[in-house]
């Protein structure tokens, strides 16, 4: 090839926004990965879900989530404006599409944290969305890390322990298995940031339709 010549765009690499959606069990440390990425300035979108959860005393609105009513809530779905949407605990929680729209439009990929069963929902919606099981050491390791929460009853926790074995038996719907060991969050970092890079390089260019 002359060293002139133009590459053809068809076998550029694939520099278009990605859809990148972080799961896994409660307490695998999805929201201590992402405080990680958030302090360093990238062009990424870190989308807020909505919930009608109370929200806790640690927690700021708008921040750790978008804290409605269950009547905001239905209002968001009947408009067809939440990416997914599902009731865990008792409790709703939802995607709101403007923000991803927002951010691919700005070129800035997306990551989005949800539940096991919210990342199923969202590869229905958006089928080249690039799923990442963030997986706990062992579950020992699990209730451990939520015994530490101290926000859950010794019934509740019991229940996210067994709802974890479920949510692990779906690893093989997702694209990519992240481990999350005791005090290196910054390897699970580094590994999705390995992710994010190796998706970049890829040929075909991913299609989000919201």
């Amino acid at each position: 090839m002359s060293p002139n010549k133009t590459i053809p765009a068809a076998l550029a690499p694939d520099i278009s926004p990605l859809v990148l959606v972080l799961s896994g069990p409660s307490g695998a440390g999805k929201d201590a990965v992402l405080n990680v990425m958030k302090t360093r300035g990238l062009p990424i979108s870190f989308i807020v879900t909505s919930t009608t959860r109370l929200m806790r005393p640690e927690e700021v609105q708008d921040i750790h989530y978008h804290f409605v009513s269950k009547q905001e809530f239905k209002i968001l779905i009947e408009t067809n404006e939440l990416l997914e949407h599902a009731e865990v605990y008792g409790n709703y929680y939802g995607v709101p599409k403007p923000a991803v729209r927002q951010a691919l439009a700005e070129a800035k990929d997306v990551i989005v944290k949800v539940d096991v069963q919210g990342a199923m929902a969202i590869k229905k919606t958006l089928p080249d969305a690039v799923l990442v099981f963030l997986m706990p050491p062992s579950l020992d390791e699990l209730a451990k890390r939520l015994n530490g929460r101290r926000t859950e009853s010794e019934k509740d926790l019991q229940v996210r322990i067994e709802t974890a074995r479920s949510e692990i038996d779906q690893l093989p719907m997702f694209d990519y298995c992240v481990m999350s060991y005791p005090n290196r969050i910054q390897q699970a970092v580094a590994d999705i940031d390995a992710v994010l890079h190796s998706e970049h390089l890829r040929v075909a260019k991913r299609q989000y339709i919201l």
